[in-house]
């Protein structure tokens, strides 16, 4: 099984119907229970590092990738590793001398024009470089530690006619797209647009991917993976399976003790969301 590119996995999935979780990392913890939750699961699983927990460790990306490319590769199922809402050229050019092979470039914060030119430029760098791409049209709320997003607020929704034209345009390989989830939501009361994610899916041709969706129930979830989505982002989650466990094991010298709890509540969490999805 062992580290394999992260873009295929979502292609398979697309075409059984079904979708792969991708779990943001922010420790080595984080990258050990998500494996052992897709062990578990038996399932294949996707580690993300985003552009913000880089900048965490110093900006320095290569100690955290390797170390979850480790993890990887001594999986028992299939795992990805992919480069999560990239704004810096900077970084975006360190992806594949760190071992990704797939990279999310995030303009979505941008005038739809400019969103497509810088978009456009990442893939064609992408691609030259053999990186699966992925972008986003509509801005899902709460990153950059914002509150989460009103779900029915200008811009807070993808167009389905202007995702049609933006992937397009951009030549990228999947687009993740606004339907009601937001980023950071610490309850899972979340509710998607399914009607437009209906239209979304009969529209794009490249594979949907949604983003804040440990705000959602698994109800919405499984339903998510029914309507076409097919990666499924998980960070919130995780974090807060981590700092509860800490809480409650927190002890005053040795630092052990409290880790290995909270990364066995990381993997109870990603087990549970990765079973929910399939």
């Amino acid at each position: 099984m062992s580290l394999v590119p992260a873009g295929p996995l979502v292609r398979e999935a697309a075409a059984a119907g079904r979708a792969v979780a991708a779990f943001n990392i922010i420790t080595l913890e984080h990258a050990e229970a998500v494996v052992a939750g897709a062990e578990a699961a038996g399932l294949p699983v996707i580690l993300q590092l985003s552009e913000n927990a880089v900048a965490f460790r110093g900006g320095r990306l290569l100690p955290i990738s390797r170390a979850a490319a480790a993890c990887a590769e001594a999986a028992a199922v299939p795992v990805g590793l992919h480069l999560d809402h990239v704004k810096s050229t900077e970084l975006l050019r360190q992806a594949c001398d760190a071992g990704y092979s797939s990279v999310m470039y995030d303009g979505a914060h941008l005038p739809y024009g400019e969103n497509l030119e810088a978009t456009r430029s990442a893939a064609d760098w992408a691609h030259a470089n053999g990186l699966w791409i992925e972008a986003e049209l509509g801005e899902v709320g709460g990153k950059n530690g914002a509150a989460p997003l009103d779900p029915h607020a200008p811009g807070a929704r993808t167009d389905p006619d202007e995702a049609r034209r933006f992937v397009a345009d951009s030549a990228v390989d999947a687009l993740a797209v606004a339907i009601g989830s937001s980023h950071a939501m610490t309850t899972r009361t979340a509710a998607l647009d399914h009607a437009l994610l209906a239209r979304l899916a009969k529209t794009v041709d490249v594979p949907l991917v949604l983003h804040g969706s440990s705000g959602l129930p698994d109800a919405e979830l499984a339903a998510a993976v029914a309507g076409g989505i097919r990666k499924v982002n998980i960070g919130t989650a995780l974090n807060l399976a981590m700092t509860g466990a800490i809480r409650a094991h927190l002890t005053p010298a040795d630092p052990r003790p409290y880790l290995a709890q909270a990364r066995t509540a990381m993997a109870a969490t990603a087990e549970a969301m990765l079973r929910a999805l399939n």
